[in-house]
């Protein structure tokens, strides 16, 4: 039996989210379909976590075990073919006996990308959330240091999250500036839903001085998800990479 790691980049945008639901077409549903085109046999693959709808990754990882003895380019290349556009297997690998995408990762890459520009870019459109006024980046910088290290981030997760704890670690968060761009990336051990889009509509509103920088050391220990910013949108959002031992 061969336990095999495959890492996927997809566009979210037109997709239900990463797990398979009713009420659309979500990217495991396309990758298990594809896969079992070339195993000739249904497949369940194991992801390292969820994205909602129209949330997108370059570093999503999946695993699955075969008996088939396949060269690792079958589950690159060949799957690819049976793939819609917006996704493609950017890389496949054997692993240890024993190893999970989720169980075995020691911590996660996300991306949010701000647009900031008073014109609209159809180009940047799926990939970024436009923000027709400048933001004071430096506010958003101190509050951020707030987010960094271990804590009970209940106040950043949506009302239907289902973990049994809501205490997680963010090892980092960085803002960097690319033209127009502002991409804030948050590096850290996990996440609860919808915690790093809470985090980065916080981060917004104190950027336009809705709130003050200092605000995030007192919802963090408060936990009051009405009392914290919104819900960034999701077309912004993308998982970068998966860590592993």
């Amino acid at each position: 039996m061969k336990t095999v790691c495959l890492v996927i980049e997809y566009d979210g945008t037109d997709f239900a989210g990463w797990q398979i639901q009713l009420n659309g077409l979500a990217v495991q549903e396309v990758v298990e379909a594809a896969l079992a085109r070339v195993l000739g046999e249904p497949v369940r693959i194991f992801s390292s976590g969820r994205t909602d709808a129209g949330v997108h990754a370059r570093g999503m990882t999946a695993h699955f075990i075969t008996d088939r003895d396949l060269p690792m380019s079958a589950f690159r290349e060949g799957v690819n073919r049976h793939l819609p556009s917006g996704v493609a297997i950017r890389e496949a690998a054997e692993m240890p006996s024993g190893f999970h995408a989720r169980f075995s990762a020691v911590g996660k890459w996300y991306r949010y990308t701000l647009y900031l520009n008073p014109v609209r870019s159809p180009l940047l459109a799926r990939t970024s959330w436009h923000l027709r006024f400048p933001v004071d980046e430096e506010a958003m910088r101190r509050a951020a240091e707030d987010f960094v290290g271990r804590h009970d981030f209940s106040a950043f997760r949506s009302a239907g999250c289902d973990a049994r704890t809501a205490v997680r670690e963010i090892f980092s968060v960085e803002l960097l500036r690319e033209g127009d761009l502002l991409h804030i990336d948050f590096r850290g051990e996990g996440y609860l839903r919808n915690m790093v889009r809470i985090m980065v509509g916080t981060l917004v509103e104190v950027g336009l001085h809705r709130r003050h920088p200092g605000d995030v050391e007192g919802l963090l220990a408060v936990g009051d998800r009405k009392a914290a910013g919104i819900t960034a949108p999701p077309q912004g959002l993308c998982l970068m990479r998966v860590w592993y031992r």
